[in-house]
């Protein structure tokens, strides 16, 4: 018996060493060790032993499960060793090369809707809220309660999408809004002062070159309160001039001009060393102080309460800031276009990190 041990345990040793991977040296475990394995069916044979050979024969078996056991932890931990420098080697990566384009490389953010972004996140620094209203309008909110006379050329079928009625009918008409204003005038009508929103969204006008399109995007901003005033406005225009631009210092020149629901109006002009052409000004905006016939309009005192206004196209401002020449070219919809002024889905754009970073 003794010899058919040490037979079996040079066998057993020999498909352990031979055993190439992991799942054939599992495959020798079972069929040593096993329910149904060779050594086990030697303990079965202790019953059949005379009782003066029982422990003799079983610490034999005993001793070589356990030097099979040994043998199969050694092999397993070197077998496990080599498949984990294989993989290791099958999966390197050079971490010094440039990351490989891929669909998330290649998508890009428009830049109006990274502008739209920008600008937000420099006027909820300030904290002012955001409102939206509808692109369909009525004419009274549109137009009459902001100040703007019947027969003021905004109003004409040449300047505005009017909305075909119904035959017969006398609801008031609608257009497509020409501004975010209406968005000011919901607020004001729906809320106390005071008052500190801006109004981002489409609008539409029937006007199409090389600097305007049908439809463009627009923000704007409204303060109300009992103490509001001029200087309020210049501050907070120089304040997001700055922030925008990314620069120290801007100069800002205010010209006296007209806006039916503004009194004064003026409109904002940049120095263009803020996008690096000095010794030329830019026109960024116009704004005004709220005029008392809109307050009033709204339901509120204008001996009481007054506030500014401002209102800029946001297509515009991407112009100036990322110098792009055509506002045509962002509705296009050219994927080439879009991969050059685009901007990668992680630029987001905050105050601390740099706007345009």
């Amino acid at each position: 018996m003794s010899t058919e041990l040490v037979a079996l345990e040079h066998t057993l040793v020999a498909e352990i060493t031979t055993a190439a991977d992991l799942k054939a040296l599992e495959e020798v475990r079972i069929s040593a060790l096993g329910k149904k394995g060779r050594v086990p069916e030697l303990m079965a044979q202790l019953g059949k032993l005379p009782p003066e050979e029982k422990k003799a024969f079983g610490q034999a078996v005993n001793g070589l499960r356990d030097r099979v056991t040994t043998s199969l932890e050694t092999r397993k931990t070197a077998l496990s060793a080599g498949a984990l420098l294989e993989k290791l080697k099958a999966e390197r990566v050079d971490v010094t090369l440039p990351v490989r384009a891929g669909g998330g490389h290649d998508g890009r953010i428009h830049p109006v809707s990274q502008v739209w972004d920008e600008v937000i996140e420099i006027f909820a620094d300030m904290g002012f809220s955001i409102a939206e209203g509808p692109d369909i309008e009525t004419d009274d909110l549109n137009f009459t309660k902001l100040n703007i006379p019947e027969e003021h050329p905004a109003r004409q079928e040449h300047d505005t999408f009017y909305m075909r009625s119904q035959p017969g009918s006398t609801d008031a008409p609608l257009v497509l809004r020409t501004h975010t204003s209406p968005v000011q005038i919901r607020t004001m009508l729906a809320q106390k002062p005071p008052i500190r929103i801006i109004a981002p969204g489409r609008v539409y006008r029937l006007d199409s070159d090389a600097t305007h399109t049908p439809m463009f995007h627009q923000i704007e901003g409204l303060v109300i309160d009992k103490a509001t005033h001029l200087g309020h406005l210049k501050w907070t225009l120089t304040e997001f001039a700055k922030a925008f631009f990314e620069v120290d210092d801007v100069k800002m020149r205010f010209r006296a001009s007209h806006f039916p629901f503004t009194e004064p109006s003026m409109e904002v002009d940049i120095g263009a060393e803020a996008i690096g052409k000095p010794g030329k000004w830019l026109e960024i905006l116009g704004s005004g102080m709220v005029h008392p016939n809109v307050i009033r309009n709204c339901g509120l005192d204008p001996d009481v309460y007054q506030g500014f206004a401002f209102g800029m196209g946001i297509d515009r401002i991407a112009m100036l800031k990322y110098g792009i020449p055509d506002l045509r070219a962002m509705f296009a919809g050219d994927l080439r276009w879009l991969w050059h002024y685009g901007f990668s889905a992680l630029d987001m754009p905050s105050l601390a990190g740099g706007l345009s970073s």
